[in-house]
């Protein structure tokens, strides 16, 4: 008997299962993975992007010539992205400017650039000693205010995920540290060297959300991370925590696709892990939350994975928020000769760019350089066959031939019922096309297309509802002009009627009293006066 989704979904992690597609890749960690975690050194210069990975732009809060301290607001994030960005080091803020901001787009941005003074000061921090015993909400709030988001690329704000499970109930937490990528190590090597900060970082989250249970997912290809997080459970005392080993299948590191090997559930198209009882955090996001909490710091730096053939001495190094790229290169012994191609994120979901004076972002968790040698040759686009490779490597069981004809006759909308917005962009279909059909982009182009379009509607939708408003307010104030015209008109048709009738009766009174009085028979005629009477001559006179 098969049981409802949210009562299997508390089962997750007791057995595992398999999602659709995928791919087996041979993995290059271990040439990042040789060195322990280092710091990288304070630059000349940082540069804080305002403007995030995704979202609408900060408000910056300082003004050149300010001097700011080591994890003070320097900008704020209006709602839905509701957030803070926080000075990375002490200093002074030399110029709010654009700068290339590693953003998807390849477009500059604003961003605050400082001019660090070498004595790393500190604002005043409020580490929260009792947070076990704290009020949840103080905890999501404390999250919200360290400007912590999702580092495992989405960067999606991490209070608003956490609040949205806690309204939902949510019963379970997992960690994701399931990197699938084949270059990047950044959470290995955090799992590795701070593991009692990552098992910190998930009874943090746990609190906060109302998860019942934990559960930190794993390759199983990391022997000795297991050893590391278990050692860590065991010292903090947290049984309950559950360590899961999956397989090496790429994407396994996407959310909704570790989900399902956890579970044996796909998460419904246009809901959320919540809606099933889950809430899905990566490692490094579990980690940063513990040090906003515990140690009142906001999130001013990340572990990056410097990589690939073209960079002659790969490391992990912690990296503070606004390092131009060019420092971790000279750090890890600078470019190889055949250098070609500089990478934000792993070779099937990065993208290239245009120098290394952009800055590290949060969502920077891997520069990779490829040499001549990795980067493919510009081969001929051919047309596509219908083999249908695309549809069975993708975990997001998509029809990408579809989706691509659909985008490449301009069919926004056909595409959108056919589950573009569902595609991960994962590069599965790109690697297996035998027609180097370059699906990926054709999908990133007709999200961004559909996202224009969107607001466009939006936007004549809204000027709709405006005019229509307009002509209902035009219609009632000329009704109400018509009603009082048309009162106006009956008060003086009633004037008009009225003197009418009060003239009709000034005309008859005028002609009864126009009329001569009659005299009755019955009255004595008045007599003449008589000839003899004559006057006397003293009156004649």
């Amino acid at each position: 008997m098969r049981l409802p989704a949210r009562e299997q979904a508390e089962l997750a992690g007791q057995r595992l299962y398999h999602f659709h597609g995928g791919l087996q890749l041979r993995h290059y960690k271990k040439i990042s993975c040789q060195l322990p975690l280092g710091r990288s050194k304070l630059p000349p210069r940082l540069y804080v992007p305002l403007l995030p990975h995704a979202g609408a732009q900060a408000h910056a809060l300082v003004v050149q010539g300010q001097a700011v301290l080591k994890g003070q607001p320097i900008a704020r994030y209006e709602l839905p992205q509701a957030g803070l960005l926080h000075a990375p080091t002490s200093g002074t803020v030399t110029a709010i400017a654009p700068h290339p901001i590693s953003h998807p787009s390849g477009e500059e941005g604003m961003a605050v650039i400082i001019e660090p003074d070498g004595r790393d000061l500190w604002c005043k921090l409020q580490p929260m000693e009792q947070w076990q015993e704290a009020d949840p909400e103080l905890l999501r709030q404390r999250i919200a205010e360290s400007g912590i988001v999702g580092l495992g690329g989405a960067v999606f704000p991490t209070h608003i995920k956490v609040n949205q499970a806690r309204d939902k109930g949510i019963h379970t937490l997992i960690l994701n540290g399931a990197e699938c990528e084949p270059y990047i190590s950044c959470d290995e090597m955090l799992m590795r060297e701070q593991p009692q900060r990552v098992v910190q970082g998930a009874l943090v989250l746990q609190r906060a959300s109302g998860a019942r249970r934990i559960i930190i997912a794993i390759e199983d290809q990391m022997g000795e991370v297991w050893d590391f997080l278990e050692a860590a459970i065991e010292s903090s005392g947290a049984n309950h925590i559950q360590l899961v080993k999956v397989t090496n299948i790429y994407p396994e590191g996407g959310e909704k696709q570790l989900i399902q090997v956890l579970t044996g559930l796909e998460v419904p198209e246009g809901l959320r892990p919540a809606d099933l009882g889950l809430l899905c955090q990566n490692v490094a996001t579990a980690a940063a939350a513990a040090e906003a909490v515990i140690d009142g710091k906001p999130l001013i730096e990340r572990i990056v994975t410097i990589t690939g053939k073209g960079v002659k001495r790969p490391a992990n190094l912690l990296a503070l928020l606004g390092t131009p790229i060019s420092n971790l290169i000279e750090q890890c012994g600078g470019y190889s000769q055949d250098a070609a191609r500089l990478l934000l994120g792993g070779p099937m979901m990065g993208y290239a760019l245009p120098s290394d004076a952009n800055p590290v972002i949060k969502a920077a968790n891997c520069i990779l350089v490829l040499t001549h040698a990795d980067v493919a040759s510009e081969r001929e686009e051919l047309p596509c066959i219908r083999c249908g490779e695309c549809a069975r490597v993708c975990p997001a069981v998509l029809l990408p031939q579809q989706l691509q004809w659909d985008l490449r006759h301009g069919l926004f909308d056909d595409a959108a019922k056919h589950g573009l917005n569902a595609c991960i962009e994962c590069g599965c279909c790109d690697l297996v096309c035998p027609s180097h059909i370059p699906l990926t982009q054709w999908f990133r182009f007709g999200k961004s297309e559909g996202r224009i379009q969107t607001e466009e509607k939006k936007t004549a939708e809204l000027a709709r509802q405006r005019f229509e408003a307009r002509e209902l307010r035009l219609a009632s104030i000329q009704q109400n002009r018509d009603k009082r015209l048309e009162e106006k008109k009956q008060n003086l048709q009633k004037q008009f009627v009225q003197q009418e009738k009060i003239t009709a009766v000034l005309q008859r009174v005028a002609q009864r009293s126009a009329q001569p009085v009659l005299q009755h028979s019955d009255a004595a005629p008045v007599a003449d006066p008589p000839d003899s009477i004559q006057p006397r001559d003293d009156e004649s006179s």
